[in-house]
């Protein structure tokens, strides 16, 4: 049990919960200085440039040509569109609640992976979705219909084009490591940002220090290292388990929002987010299936090995 959780695995996998936990309230504090567009551009090229430093002494490769295609749709939409759609939302909802609903990006990994990746499309898949993103409509709309703004679609969509970004990347971590997918995808997203400049550059001239440390933070924590050791688990784990793990960051974010911002979340909020929840966890029972299917292989191939000897052995004998 002890070696399971020290395991590379699973440290990679709960460094990434707390990572991008502690993303929700520092994208707050960094809106609110910088704006959704300088926060977006800013946190992406310190995150490239952090990787690109660093990856001549991690003997980081240039992809293949064949895998660029793929690359651009991990940059344009993990890093790019994710980060301007989850910036911008949170200018109007809360950084607890925006964590709740992006909880719901598991589910559209797991349905994208079986819609792309050949992985079986179970009942419990199907069950499970519908209630992930009913939990994600009752947080939606904690505050009643009336209360209901268009930055809470906005952050739903952000979780759409975060499960676009796992399930895209998972073919490309079979060829390449955890550092060298998340410095093309980091890069390809700066790339994708660049007409965000314009308004970056007076952006940052006047926004407080507080909010540049933590366009700072963002770029090399939960994005640089974030994704490194996000594709170090998601390349040695099934998708469902890996991305079940990240239903984890909403409890975080909501006690470093609570410490940090001083944000109380709404009762209605945290039974939404629970059901969000029971729906990702019910998702990733399909996880043990495979697994028992797996371990029951060797034996069954073992079998017609064994009757081949059994016959020599016949043969042997009547020959003798």
């Amino acid at each position: 049990m002890i070696s399971r959780f020290t395991s590379p695995r699973f440290l990679a996998l709960a460094g990434t919960v707390v990572l991008w936990a502690s993303a929700f309230p520092a994208i707050r504090v960094g809106v609110d200085g910088l704006g959704p567009a300088a926060l977006s551009f800013l946190r992406l090229a310190i995150a490239a440039v952090a990787l690109v430093a660093v990856a001549p002494f991690a003997h980081v490769r240039l992809p293949k040509p064949s895998d660029l295609p793929s690359i651009a749709l991990c940059g344009l939409t993990g890093m790019t569109a994710y980060q301007i759609l989850l910036n911008w939302g949170e200018i109007h909802v809360a950084a607890g609640t925006a964590s709740l609903l992006i909880a719901a990006a598991p589910v559209f990994s797991i349905l994208l992976g079986s819609a792309f990746l050949a992985e079986p499309l179970t009942r419990d898949i199907v069950i499970g979705s519908a209630v992930a993103l009913a939990g994600t409509a009752v947080v939606t709309l904690a505050n009643g219909v009336s209360g209901f703004t268009a930055a809470s679609l906005v952050v739903v969509a952000a979780a759409v084009v975060q499960g676009v970004y796992h399930s895209a990347t998972k073919p490309l971590l079979r060829r390449y490591t955890g550092l060298e997918v998340a410095t093309y995808a980091m890069v390809a997203g700066t790339v994708f940002a660049l007409p965000l400049v314009p308004a970056t550059v007076p952006a940052a001239t006047q926004a407080p220090t507080v909010a540049l440390l933590s366009a700072v933070y963002l770029g090399l924590l939960p994005s640089a290292l974030g994704f490194v050791i996000w594709g170090h688990a998601v390349a040695r784990l099934p998708l469902a388990v890996s991305t079940a793990a990240l239903y984890l960051v909403p409890p975080v974010a909501l006690v470093v929002s609570f410490v940090w911002l001083g944000e109380v979340p709404h009762v209605v909020e945290l039974l939404g987010g629970g059901v969000v929840v029971a729906g990702v966890t019910l998702i990733n029972r399909r996880g043990r299936r495979p697994a028992v299917e797996a371990a029951a292989q060797p034996a069954v191939a073992a079998e017609p090995c064994a009757d081949i000897a059994r016959r020599s052995a016949l043969r042997r004998l009547d020959r003798e």
